[in-house]
């Protein structure tokens, strides 16, 4: 049944963060002449900010296993990652962990972009342009 249900919360996140990334990033590029992803901007902007409230209020008001992960681990796994990333972060660091926080930040950002650049690297190798 979690499997349903966080796929359910998922399927929602997904389509919301589809709606939002091509409504806002051609408006706000043809706004403002530059070439920025102002859409996934916006996702991992307001993922972060209403993940952290969510979980906030979900721990205080002990809101069910269920509820959960139909908001948290579906909507917004499929809304942003990069919320999930945020709030685990700060987490870190308000249990005092600084030195974990600052090694998963550095870990995460250089690895991320390593992936991004070994996979781009790979994708040439396996399929070359012509």
């Amino acid at each position: 049944m979690n499997y349903l249900i966080v796929g359910f919360g998922g399927f929602i996140g997904a389509n919301v963060r589809y709606i939002m990334v091509s409504w806002l990033t051609p408006r706000l590029m043809s706004l403002t002449g530059w070439s920025v992803p102002f859409g996934t901007a916006f996702v991992n902007i307001t993922g972060s900010l209403v993940l952290a409230f969510f979980l906030t209020i979900a721990v205080r008001n002990r809101f069910t296993e269920e509820a959960r992960l139909l908001v948290a681990t579906g909507f917004f796994g499929a809304y942003t990652t990069f919320s999930s990333y945020a709030v685990e972060t700060i987490t870190l660091f308000n249990d005092g962990k600084w030195l974990t926080a600052l090694g998963y930040i550095l870990a995460t950002n250089g690895l991320c972009l390593a992936g991004v650049i070994l996979g781009m690297a790979l994708a040439n190798w396996a399929l070359p342009t012509t």
